[in-house]
């Protein structure tokens, strides 16, 4: 393919030129890290084939797992919080707090937030689950999960967090906090799941987002109900309230027996405590 004549563009320059070399580095890291491979436009078929492989085989380990997880509540929130840290507790408490609605809590499986939830659950001797990310730098997971499943692709494992849960729980994060706060609240507007309560928690740190959310709805760039889909406490009682009223009553959740696992498929029930 060549470029057309256009006199008045500005030409190619040799230091913008892609050397061989530099094509076989990309190569090679195509091939050591398959995320690149997927999101870099056309392969081979062949290569299209082992991506679509191991997106399947995400799913089919988390939904073996999640299957006899019950209803979940996600928590999300930064990897990078220190325990002892009034966000760290707080997500502590509202780990424990949902454990004894009879929630099943489900985080990320990394530490920070994540592991936060996860304790809170594990100590109030609920079940806690990690939905953990195999990342180059090695993300371990938290040692607050009764069951946990490590997932390769970032939009697989964001959808198993919220595939299985009632409840969204956003305490302070970065660009991934984000993320998946708004891709839930996307998924909200546009009905693809119900209208379950999304609770943002840490209002020091997460003010001038809601001002910008109110701002979005005031250009008329969303609906001017949608800010009203967020919750906005830092009261983990007005919080768990909220969860009960909009999650346990509106969909008419109760606790019943959880679906019994079939070894002879390799599937594995979750713990139905952490001292079981």
């Amino acid at each position: 393919m060549t470029p057309p004549d256009c006199p008045d563009c500005p030409q190619p320059q040799a230091e913008h030129s892609i050397a061989p070399d530099d094509i076989k580095k990309e190569q090679r890291f195509q091939l050591e890290h398959p995320d690149r491979t997927l999101l870099g436009g056309p392969q081979s078929r062949w290569r299209e084939l082992r991506t679509l492989a191991r997106v399947s085989w995400d799913f089919i380990k988390a939904f073996r797992t999640l299957h006899f997880a019950g209803p979940c509540v996600t928590i999300f929130g930064s990897a990078r919080t220190r325990p002892g840290t009034a966000y760290y507790e707080m997500a502590r408490t509202m780990g424990a707090k949902c454990a004894e609605l009879g929630f099943t809590v489900l985080t990320g499986g990394g530490p920070g937030i994540m592991e936060a939830g996860n304790r809170g659950a594990f100590e109030a001797g609920g079940r806690s689950i990690g939905v953990n990310i195999e990342l180059p730098f090695e993300q371990a997971g938290n040692p607050y999960v009764t069951r946990s499943v490590d997932m390769h692709y970032f939009f697989t494992r964001k959808t198993i967090l919220v595939k299985y849960s009632y409840a969204f729980i956003v305490l302070p994060g970065g660009a991934g906090t984000m993320d998946e706060m708004f891709e839930t609240m996307t998924l909200i507007q546009t009905k693809k799941i119900r209208n379950f309560p999304i609770v943002l928690m840490g209002k020091d740190y997460w003010q001038p987002l809601m001002d910008f959310v109110y701002r979005m709805a005031e250009a008329g760039t969303i609906s001017p109900d949608d800010p009203e889909l967020i919750f906005f406490t830092d009261d983990p009682e007005e919080a768990i309230a909220h969860i009960h009223r909009h999650a346990v009553r509106q969909f008419g959740l109760r606790q019943d027996k959880l679906p019994k696992p079939k070894p002879i498929l390799g599937e594995k029930g979750v713990p139905k405590s952490a001292a079981s």
